[in-house]
């Protein structure tokens, strides 16, 4: 049975969403104009269950979290090493550290049109876009986290005489796995982001933002919203997600 103060607790939860739903359905009644930009929720539905009945909803949505997931795969294997490696060399660290923090001041999007004429405005953009995402908080907490590993804690290693790779094996990533956790799940919400606004601006094939840019055309603005709203119970449900994937290595 639910506890008394977890009642509660829920209670109080759904209590803004309960106002602003009905606040939501008084505006979509006062008029037509109103009712284009504030779309009755029954309309809501019905475009939920079209979307659902023609198969287009679970292709857009598989099509979007199959691209995000790989990219973060790909970026944040990429920034794990980078960061270890910037760390483990100076060399490296001189030759990779001032470009990786230059290039990441540019808004992601900027670069959009750079990308496009190296590979396209196909798949392959939008899985750089969202890689390149994913890449910059892996790269970056990676090397911060090996960075602040105690100097005593080297100096241990020393004195026993581990080598760099087990210096690097038993002490620098398992002391920096927390900093590496926290990269990706920076990763997880960047790539999603990124990979939304990467289908919004390369809107060939298909994805949620895809789906935005054609409801929008269309002057579907139900279908826009209903978009909208998957876009972000989903990004609530990946960070609820790696928030207990998190606990269960930790």
């Amino acid at each position: 049975m639910i506890s008394t103060n977890r009642f509660t607790n829920i209670a109080r939860g759904l209590l803004l969403p309960a106002l602003l739903l009905l606040a939501w359905q008084w505006a979509s009644s006062r008029g037509a104009a109103s009712a284009y930009v504030f779309v009755p929720v029954s309309q809501l539905w019905a475009a939920l269950r079209e979307l659902a009945a023609g198969g287009e909803l679970v292709l857009h949505l598989r099509a979007s979290l199959v691209r995000t997931f790989s990219a973060i795969v790909l970026g944040g294997v990429a920034g794990i090493a980078c960061g270890a490696l910037v760390t483990q060399s100076r060399i490296a660290d001189r030759l990779v550290s001032p470009l990786f923090h230059a290039i990441r001041q540019v808004p992601l999007l900027g670069l959009a049109p750079l990308l496009a004429l190296w590979v396209g405005t196909g798949d392959a953009a939008k899985l750089l876009v969202v890689a390149i995402a994913a890449f910059y908080p892996t790269m970056l907490n990676t090397s911060e986290g090996m960075r602040q590993v105690p100097q005593r804690l080297r100096e241990v290693a020393e004195v026993l005489t581990m080598t760099r790779a087990q210096t690097f094996r038993h002490l620098l990533l398992p002391a920096a796995l927390p900093s590496i956790v926290t990269g990706l799940a920076h990763a997880q919400a960047f790539g999603w982001l990124a990979c939304i606004g990467a289908e919004l601006l390369f809107s060939a094939g298909p994805g949620m933002g895809s789906l935005l840019v054609h409801a929008e055309e269309a002057g579907r603005m139900d279908i826009v919203l209903i978009a909208l709203l998957i876009v972000a119970l989903l990004a609530q449900a990946m960070h609820l997600l790696f928030q207990r994937f998190t606990k269960a290595i930790s």
